[in-house]
């Protein structure tokens, strides 16, 4: 995975991959945000921990832009 945060989508993955009759399932992932993590599972492989916020860049993007930078870069806060 590219990014780990809230687990509105590997918890899933995961799940239907057990059910299909996989013996285990490992979660590997570029970057993880343990303060956002609200899944029961736990993430095998983590590249590098961050706080909880937006960052693009590296393949991430927000509404399309941002996804083709060479480095990861936080978003600054709208204040």
């Amino acid at each position: 995975e590219d990014i780990v945060d809230t687990d509105n989508t590997m918890g899933d993955i995961k799940q239907k991959m057990m059910d299909e009759g996989a013996a285990s399932v490992h979660i590997c992932t570029l970057l993880f945000k343990p303060d956002a993590f609200k899944g029961n599972y736990r993430v095998d492989y983590i590249g590098k921990e961050i706080p909880d916020r937006f960052v693009v860049g590296y393949g991430l993007d927000y509404d399309g832009l941002g996804r083709n930078l060479p480095s990861i870069y936080q978003i600054k806060p709208n204040i």
